[in-house]
């Protein structure tokens, strides 16, 4: 079984012990904390091994290791084969720095992206302004509505009904 499918499965049972799952997380997010402020130390350093190394290189499991690449593969400049891919499977951890950090204010992720270790590689205003980006891009704008007595939007001085609203 491919190892992606065995993190969802663990990670997502809907079988598992409400206490467990919490606890399963709690231990993820803690690692992935760590394996995110390492990379970020060195941001323009492409690390790459395979699944087995990288997860003794950060020192973790190698279920914890898949659903961190699992986590950072769309913010990557070469997306990695996570759908089939074993330990021995070869990754790499190149990341687009902006992109990884829209994703983790995507994600709602506030540890992430609030790590000090961002501090080095984007200003306050370019951190500020990737989040406002993000945020942004996500929120639905509804066009004002014009009603027929309203000054019509072309600019002629004319009532809409009057003008393009004719029709």
């Amino acid at each position: 079984m491919a190892l992606l499918k065995k993190w969802r499965d663990t990670a997502y049972s809907e079988t598992a012990n409400k206490g467990d799952l919490q606890r399963f997380w709690n231990t993820y997010f803690e690692a992935e904390t760590e394996i995110y402020a390492s990379l970020l130390k060195n941001p323009d350093e492409v690390v790459t091994g395979t699944v087995k190394e990288l997860a003794d290189k950060y020192e973790v499991s190698v279920m914890t290791m898949t659903g961190f690449l699992d986590g950072i593969n769309d913010s990557l400049v070469n997306p990695n084969p996570i759908d089939d891919m074993e330990e021995d499977t070869v990754v790499n951890l190149g990341f687009d720095k902006a992109l990884l950090y829209k994703n983790m204010v995507a994600a709602q992720a506030d540890w992430l992206y609030g790590l000090e270790e961002w501090e080095a590689i984007f200003d306050e205003d370019t951190r500020k302004a990737l989040y406002k980006e993000q945020k942004s891009s996500t929120t639905i704008v509804k066009e004002e509505k014009v009603y027929p007595n309203d000054p019509c939007p072309c600019g002629s001085g004319k009532k809409y009904k009057k003008c393009c609203g004719k029709n």
